[in-house]
């Protein structure tokens, strides 16, 4: 069994502080996408298309902690709506992998564009030292939480 773990009065409220500004970015993100012809799960989907490339549905399932069920009808609504096609695998015919089209790349950059306005207005009165701290901060953050993934 493992020994209890001391926790600081700092972790305990960095985490809710963290979790707060995460629902804040959910909320303001639904927000922002309630203005697009899409909804949260294909923008998260169309995120992930767009950072890492075509990705079969096995891949995007497991980066959106998705049944593969789930995230096929998902992919067959936005193929309908034009923001993503299925495409054999040149090397491997049997491989069918999810490809982000221009409509998707452009809904995509434009939801992420308000996000960063969204962003930019709340920070605009720090001084641009204190904008390096906290990205300074939050990428080492960032870092430490991915080597753990």
């Amino acid at each position: 069994m493992k020994e209890p773990v001391e926790i600081s009065k700092e972790i305990v409220e960095l985490e809710w502080v963290l979790r707060r500004i995460s629902a804040i970015i959910r909320q303001k993100g639904r927000e922002i996408l309630s203005d697009f012809p899409i909804t949260p799960p294909q923008f998260v989907a169309l995120q992930w298309l767009k950072e890492e490339g075509d990705m079969t549905i096995g891949d995007l399932s497991s980066k959106m902690y998705l049944a593969n069920s789930t995230t096929t009808d998902l992919i067959d609504r936005m193929e309908k709506s034009g923001l993503v096609k299925r495409v054999r695998n040149s090397s491997d015919r049997r491989v069918v992998q999810i490809h982000l089209l221009d409509k998707g790349r452009e809904i995509i950059d434009e939801v992420i564009r308000h996000r960063q306005i969204y962003l930019n207005d709340i920070i605009s009165h720090f001084s641009p030292e204190k904008v390096k701290v906290i990205h300074e901060s939050l990428n080492l953050l960032f870092q430490e939480m991915e080597k753990d993934e």
